[in-house]
Order: C-alpha cells, then structure tokens, then sequence
C-alpha cells in the first residue's frame, strides 16, 4: 500500500497526505487545521493518525498551521535547519523533542517511508522538493520551482507519480492585475512554473522516462485556470503522440481533495 492524496493544493494554501499501511505524513500544511481536520476525516483519518509534517519551505501557503498542530498533537516537523530558522512563529510552537531536521541530498525516514529532500530553486532559506520511496516505488513532489533544469529534471526521473507545479500562463500572468514587481518574481528564475514548462517536463518524462502518471498543482487562483494547465499538458504530449492511454494527468483543486491515488 502506498498512497498519496492532495487535500489542498494552490497558492492559497498547500497540504499533502502520503499513506502506507503503517505510516500517514503530511507535506506541509498551509492552510487552517480546520480545514486539515475536515480534509483528513474524508479519507477516515483525524491527526492522531498523523505521524509527521514534513516542510518544503517557510511560505505562509506551506505552514500556516504547521506549529499549532504540532503543538497540540505532539506530531514531529521535518525540515532542513534553514527553513525551520526562517519560520520562528511556528518554530516556537513545536516541542524541541519534536523538531526533526534533514539535511537535502541525503536519505532520511519516516517509519517505513524513505524521504530524499532534494534542492528546488525557489526565494526561501531552503526550498526542497521531496523523493518519497515505498515498495520499489517513487512519488516526486516538485512545487514552488522557478525554473528547470538538468538537476531537478534528474531528480524526477523513474518516479511512479508526480506532482509537479502548474502555475501559471504567462499571457493571463502578463496582462493581469498583478503589479509588475510580483509579476517579475513569479517569471524569474526562482518564482514558479509555468503551464508551457510544465507541460514540457511531464511530455519529457513521459517519452524518455515512461512516467505514467502525473497531477498538476499549486495552480495559481489569479493567472491560471485548471482547464487551461490541463489542456496546455494534454495538447503537447498529443505533439509528439503521447496518449492518455500513456499517461494519466490529474490536476489538484485548491478547495477540496483529491482522489486517493494508489500505487
């Protein structure tokens, strides 16, 4: 058994469930433990079930309620020694026994889960993405991703499922309302990913790496539309004949989970 789940995920607020029959993480939570809570009792879970909070970064939309659930239900945060200094709202309200740190690039684990942060260029202390291993099996998680590279790309590579960022399109980025500094951030090399390099990376894995199933997320509420990052992906792996009797794409809501995908 090896599952993962998006309970939320966008620019509003992020929370992911990985699930084995022994172990239930969540990466990150960036929204209210309300809406955690209410999240979790959909798939029969509560936070008492919980075993750790592992954090990409230090973003409010990524540990909004990290501290307090920590605090109330004793659950141990994972996260390298940078990010955990650059949160000292939410450092405060975890117990000293259980602030856990890793180092990116190096295996750590969660019970029987096996975690590999590995380096996401992105403006935080220290922003990782995630390698999750179980059974011969690999779940990547690769938000907040102002650019790709060979690096990350490599990162990605033989992974049974990925949730890779969809921000935005760059035509709604560019004639929208945001002011022209916040518009500067997200189109540079450490903001976010972009529909178009989105779809060029999963297109990529998908023809060389066989990678068969893929969600897109942490969409942006302004400067993106689910239908529009679904069709951008679809249209350029139909461009080199890439099916979706090839690949599966999923696209996660900011509202509301996602089905529970079983690998």
């Amino acid at each position: 058994m090896f599952n993962f789940c998006s309970l939320y995920s966008g620019s509003t607020g992020n929370c992911l469930l990985i699930q084995t029959s022994e172990t239930n993480i969540l990466i990150d939570a960036g929204v209210s433990q309300k809406k955690i809570q209410n999240a979790l009792a959909s798939f029969s879970l509560s936070f008492e079930d919980i075993d750790a909070i592992v954090v990409t970064h230090e973003h409010s939309d990524h540990i909004q309620s990290v501290g307090s659930i920590s605090r109330k239900y004793g659950i141990p945060v994972y996260s390298n020694i940078e990010t955990l200094n650059a949160m000292p709202s939410q450092k405060e309200k975890i117990a000293d026994e259980n602030k856990r740190i890793f180092t990116p690039n190096k295996k750590f684990r969660i019970n029987n889960l096996e975690l590999i942060g590995f380096n996401i260029p992105h403006d935080a202390a220290n922003p990782c993405g995630f390698n999750i291993y179980h059974d011969d099996k690999k779940i990547s998680i690769a938000t907040d991703i102002g650019h790709m590279d060979n690096s990350l790309l490599s990162n990605l590579v033989d992974s049974s499922f990925i949730l890779l960022e969809s921000n935005y399109d760059p035509d709604i980025l560019k004639y929208g309302k945001y002011p022209f500094k916040l518009k500067e951030r997200i189109l540079g090399p450490n903001g976010h990913l972009s529909n178009d390099t989105s779809a060029k990376t999963i297109t990529e894995l998908a023809q060389k790496h066989s990678l068969k199933h893929a969600m897109l997320g942490h969409l942006s509420k302004e400067n993106n539309f689910p239908e529009l990052a679904l069709k951008t992906v679809t249209n350029e792996l139909e461009s080199k004949n890439i099916t979706n009797k090839d690949i599966h794409i999923d696209v996660a809501s900011r509202d509301y989970p996602s089905k529970l995908i079983k690998l």
